[in-house]
């Protein structure tokens, strides 16, 4: 019987002391407790910390993208080969995967991707993921490793995805721990705290903003703490930090695909009769648009909004789109098909 997926995300702040070196103690942590999940799960680790434990070798780093990319160059290696020390007494192999946004986006090489990582799960290695930061496009990147963790939780099917975070969980105004979120609302975004680590890109908004995807296409998700004892067991089992219920949707994987790893183009928005239609699983037509912001190609991935501003679907068009004038005299088209829309 297949193994059902793990991906297990690691941010700086997790695994770097607060001189940017990498955590040993940590590392040990972590490949002691995945090795203990390895018999049941396909784990997936994206881990960030290159950047952090690269910066001090540069003179007067100041965070600009081209000294990112170069603590990168110099973190990456220091990093797999930190972790790859540790699992080797665990008898475990690892295999390094540096990944770029247009490898979702291209559905392809995602194919490609997910053939390859299958592999090495068919022969006990797991891959360790982080961004490809030394040839990442600007405007291509991801927006931090929350993103690049759940591109592959939700692309892949996986059961779970696992934040890890510098602190145990979502905290409530007091500071205690939110031990489960049934939904990700507004209400629950408002919990986060505005600031991030020194260290990282992220903060607790990208990491509720992600698992809310993960939730929204199946994928339970956990943020917790490496600081609790086996606090990777733990976050498996629901029984420590802030777990987020996943929704109960049959999506397919070309679907969960689309609404996760295309990259999207536009803005639609619709009046109040599309977005029922859309709830209904019916095609999005030109009748019911109000607004577009951006011209869209045959093939593109866009988002559509209600006209309350918010998101409600992704979709991939079926044809091109000059403007909403030009589309609104033909009543019938259908701007996206059903099969090709992704309720959120």
């Amino acid at each position: 019987m297949k193994k059902p997926i793990l991906v297990i995300k690691f941010g700086s702040a997790s695994i770097t002391a607060k001189d940017g070196e990498i955590d040993e103690r940590v590392v040990l942590e972590i490949a002691r407790q995945t090795a203990m999940l390895q018999p049941k799960y396909n784990i997936v680790l994206v881990s960030s910390g290159a950047v952090a434990a690269g910066k001090k070798y540069l003179k007067q780093y100041t965070g600009t993208l081209s000294e990112r990319k170069a603590a990168a160059a110099i973190g990456n290696p220091m990093l797999v080969t930190t972790y790859s020390n540790y699992f080797r007494a665990f008898k475990i192999a690892l295999a390094q995967s540096l990944c770029e946004r247009q490898h979702f986006a291209n559905r392809d090489q995602f194919l490609q991707l997910k053939d390859t990582y299958e592999e090495l799960w068919k022969n006990n290695v797991i891959p360790i993921a982080n961004e490809n930061d030394v040839v990442s496009n600007k405007e291509l990147k991801f927006s931090d490793n929350d993103e690049l963790a759940t591109l592959i939780a939700v692309g892949f099917g996986a059961e779970k995805i696992l934040f890890s975070t510098s602190v145990p969980g979502v905290l409530d105004a007091s500071g205690k721990v939110v031990p489960e979120i049934a939904v990700i609302d507004k209400q629950a975004l408002s919990l986060a705290r505005k600031d991030k680590s020194s260290v990282g890109l992220g903060g607790m908004t990208s990491k509720l903003n992600f698992a809310r995807l993960a939730n929204q296409m199946g994928i339970e998700a956990v943020i917790f703490s490496m600081q609790t004892e086996d606090g990777i067991l733990k976050a498996v089992q629901g029984q420590t930090g802030t777990r987020c219920h996943a929704q109960a949707k049959k999506i397919s994987s070309r679907n969960k695909w689309l609404a996760s790893g295309g990259l999207i183009k536009a803005l639609v928005t619709v009046d109040q009769g599309a977005e029922q239609a859309l709830l209904n699983r019916k095609s999005l037509l030109a009748v019911g648009v109000l607004h577009i912001n951006q011209i869209l190609e045959t093939g593109e991935v866009f988002q559509i909004a209600n006209e309350q501003g918010e998101i409600v679907a992704v979709a991939k068009a079926k044809v091109d789109v000059i403007d909403v004038a030009g589309i609104k005299e033909q009543k019938n088209l259908a701007i996206a098909h059903a099969d090709d829309i992704v309720l959120l």
